[in-house]
């Protein structure tokens, strides 16, 4: 008797959490919906650059933190990467860049078509991923942009965004992600070709996280370093894999990246 009520227990979950499922595939067609309308209103002028910022903003907040919760992982990487690449419009210019419209534009189109049915949840998420528009950062630079993925594990600041700026020069495709646990569930389903991580990161340090990547098999064959401006005789630097090399904040930073890139041949 007790195991037949864990299995109505059981599968009464599984009905609770599809129906939650459903209920935010529902709230992302309704989110979708409003965003075309945001869109097409700046096209005909009845929309400011701020007003679309701010409102594509807080729905690629909202889907990130509402599909992760229910396992919805396309939509939520989707709205991550949403949410990355409106890091670079400033809500204070103004105007939008030229691009940026129609790279608006591709990530809605990706979302409603998960809410309409014609991609599948189950869609591979890396391959998805780069088919989405890249936060390039600047618009006065002809750079050709390469389809290669490089993830920042660090926190948003100045740092932060010298090292993608450097980055994206050289045409990768460049995201940042700010947690560890965050990055670590990214990684897995968007498989990046080259990752950057930050040693000191709150709640789990980032040689930690540097150390379980080169040693679960799903990512050890993922091309990591470690940036840092610790000093070289640190203890931390003892758990570091041997092959993973150290990008030192400050005036070596220029040569330990290129050198670090020409050894993995992503140069």
């Amino acid at each position: 008797m007790a195991e037949d009520l864990k299995g109505v227990f059981a599968s009464g979950l599984d009905v609770v959490a599809e129906e939650l499922r459903q209920d935010v595939i529902e709230e992302t067609k309704d989110l979708v919906e409003d965003l075309n309308q945001v869109l097409n209103g700046f096209r005909g002028d009845q929309n400011s650059a701020e007003e679309v910022i701010a409102a594509v903003s807080k729905v690629a907040l909202t889907l990130r933190s509402q599909a992760g919760t229910v396992g919805l992982r396309l939509i939520g990487t989707i709205a991550h990467r949403l949410e990355d690449y409106m890091t670079s419009l400033n809500p204070r210019a103004g105007a939008l860049p030229d691009h940026a419209l129609d790279d608006l534009q591709v990530f809605v189109d990706r979302l409603e078509d998960i809410t309409e049915g014609r991609m599948a949840l189950d869609s591979d998420s890396a391959q998805v991923v780069r088919q989405l528009p890249t936060n390039v950062g600047f618009s006065e630079l002809d750079v050709e942009v390469r389809n290669i993925e490089v993830m920042l594990v660090m926190l948003h600041g100045t740092a932060t965004n010298f090292v993608r700026r450097e980055l994206q020069q050289c045409g990768y495709r460049v995201t940042t992600v700010s947690t560890v646990f965050e990055a670590f569930q990214l990684i897995v389903q968007t498989k990046p070709e080259f990752i950057i991580i930050s040693a000191i990161m709150p709640e789990l340090d980032g040689i930690d996280l540097t150390v379980g990547l080169s040693a679960m098999a799903a990512t050890r064959n993922i091309p990591l370093a470690l940036i840092t401006s610790l000093d070289a005789d640190n203890d931390r630097f003892s758990r570091l894999p041997k092959n993973v090399p150290i990008i030192r904040k400050g005036p070596s930073f220029g040569d330990d990246l290129f050198e670090a890139l020409d050894n993995l041949f992503l140069i």
